[in-house]
């Protein structure tokens, strides 16, 4: 059973925050109009609260002496450390293999996203 996790307005694109179901804490990031993620909010290093941090994007693989910016804003940063996750995948932009957030499967139900 679906549970609501927030409402659709309650984030602008581009925005995360920290929102609660029966107890646990969830990063919520919205990054479009439509695609929303949630993330366990607890960053692995030291244990910041992720949804309070910030999307931003990151640098692409590039030729020398190129810098091709993008991604925005599917990089969430720790607000203490800045340790960035991807916010698709809840991986580690630093350690991919090694460090990672839990990715919880989130979806639309009229103007509410919930927890699938």
């Amino acid at each position: 059973m679906a549970q609501r996790l927030c409402g659709r307005d309650d984030l602008e694109p581009g925005q995360c925050g920290v929102f609660t179901v029966e107890g646990r804490e969830y990063a919520v990031a919205r990054t479009s109009a439509d695609d929303f993620y949630a993330l366990r909010n607890r960053c692995p290093h030291q244990g910041a609260p992720l949804g309070l941090g910030y999307l931003t994007g990151t640098f692409l693989p590039s030729e020398v002496g190129e810098y091709n910016y993008g991604r925005e804003p599917e990089i969430l940063r720790c607000p203490w450390h800045r340790y960035e996750y991807d916010v698709t995948t809840g991986r580690s932009l630093h350690d991919p293999s090694g460090c990672r957030v839990a990715v919880y499967k989130v979806a639309l139900n009229g103007e509410d996203v919930v927890l699938e």
